[in-house]
């Protein structure tokens, strides 16, 4: 079978190859994908600076929804035809504080679906079964393909921080995952302001369409003073950072109000400068994020379900697996949001 594959460490190195279709070992399940998602860090994995551990030559693409087709000796409760979604975490030690505690996200011998393991830029991939989730009737391929990045966005804006209704929450980039976050915190009643760029001018009408209740293009207005007219001079409550770039995270930094919140779901891939002293007079509380858990996909799907977060809105655009590069461009590009 044709797939894209990250076939040697360094920049580049991808390209289409032929790969024997894989058969599920005890445990396992094996997938038809239907569709699957360009992750900014699967860019990251083409150009290789990305802390994640990868093993070439490996299939990439974590991102997908599809169908169940085969299953492996002692799977118990699937079967052939069922329509799934699966969490890109493969294997983890199981033993450690983190996965003792439920934050398998972050064990050390982790192991990720298209870093690893075989992903989904391919026709079939194989998963554990305890990885896969059922996707409900209501929710398209498409919109499956997504609940990977929004289970993302769900574990740090619903598990690592609070947002209570009332709150005044800033979200700076406006791509899939700015989006998704836009759409997280209107569920929980927060009022939202979307930040981004003079490029970004179609991203910030569909946050409006979305439900932001503020946009602002930071090329053409100071999103300072947007802050203080929004907030009436008091700063943000939570400052969710989805551009993964210095002047966002600052900008995103200097916006809060004392003991706000700010959290890091953007990947910025190098090193940055940043004042520091203001996370301490202010007695900011900062984390980041990184990935899900099984909690964080359970309440994904709920949401997506009961139509609070709409994925389906994000995809701006298909190709088939010969055409890796123009996506890959395209979503370099910022020419669409989900590809």
């Amino acid at each position: 079978m044709k797939a894209v594959v990250k076939y040697a460490k360094g920049r580049g190195f991808v390209g289409v190859r032929e790969v024997p279709e894989p058969e599920p070992g005890p445990g396992e399940v094996r997938i038809q994908v239907a569709y699957a998602g360009i992750c900014a860090s699967d860019l990251h994995i083409l150009n290789d600076d990305i802390a994640i551990t990868v093993r070439p030559p490996v299939v990439m693409g974590h991102e997908f929804s599809g169908t169940i087709d085969r299953l492996g000796d002692g799977v118990e409760g699937w079967r052939p035809g069922d329509r799934v979604v699966a969490e890109a975490s493969t294997t983890v030690c199981g033993t450690c504080r983190s996965c003792a505690s439920g934050f398998y996200n972050l064990c050390a011998s982790r192991k990720v679906l298209g870093y690893w393991y075989d992903g989904a830029f391919a026709r079939y991939t194989v998963v554990p079964a305890r990885r896969v989730h059922r996707l409900p009737a209501g929710i398209g391929f498409p919109a499956g393909a997504l609940i990977e990045p929004t289970a993302c966005v769900v574990h740090g804006m619903c598990e690592l921080i609070s947002i209570t209704p009332g709150d005044v929450v800033l979200v700076t980039g406006p791509g899939a995952i700015g989006l998704t976050a836009l759409q997280v915190a209107k569920a929980a009643g927060a009022k939202v302001l979307v930040s981004g760029t003079a490029d970004d001018r179609a991203r910030l009408e569909l946050a409006a369409k979305l439900g932001a209740d503020a946009t602002v293009d930071v090329t053409a207005a100071d999103l300072a003073k947007t802050v203080h007219d929004l907030t009436e001079g008091k700063g943000v409550d939570v400052a969710v950072e989805c551009a993964g770039n210095d002047r966002a995270v600052r900008s995103a930094i200097d916006a809060l109000r004392k003991q706000g919140q700010f959290l890091q779901l953007g990947l910025l891939g190098r090193d940055m400068q940043i004042g520091f002293d203001s996370i301490l007079y202010k007695e900011l509380k900062v984390t980041g994020s990184l990935s899900s858990r099984d909690v964080s996909w359970r309440r994904a799907i709920e949401l997506v379900e009961r139509g609070d977060v709409h994925p389906e809105l994000l995809v701006s655009g298909e190709y088939p697996i010969d055409g890796w590069e123009e996506a890959f461009r395209m979503h370099a590009s910022r020419k669409g949001l989900k590809i």
